[in-house]
């Protein structure tokens, strides 16, 4: 994958560092060991990067829902915190 589209339309270049980032900030809001948030975060990000390797852009919104999907499978209230938080830039 190489672009997301954003929200209000515009494109950037896909980070995998802020799919990691967000979901590392989710685990460790319910308090997580860091070794454990480092594990479901690098998890995480390898899922997405995978599922959307043929991909050459994507929506944000995309990722998001799959990433709050996959998060599930760990542990539901890490997705929760990761769905209700909202990027305000």
């Amino acid at each position: 994958m190489e672009h997301i589209v954003k929200r209000k339309g515009h494109k950037e270049r896909f980070d995998e560092r802020k799919v990691y980032a967000s979901v590392f900030a989710a685990c460790m809001s319910l308090r997580m060991s860091d070794e454990e948030a480092e594990l479901i975060a690098h998890m995480v990000t390898k899922e997405v990067t995978d599922e959307f390797e043929e991909v050459h852009e994507v929506s944000a919104h995309s990722i998001h829902k799959f990433v709050s999907e996959n998060l599930k499978k760990y542990n539901k209230d890490i997705a929760y915190m990761y769905q209700t938080h909202k990027d305000i830039s």
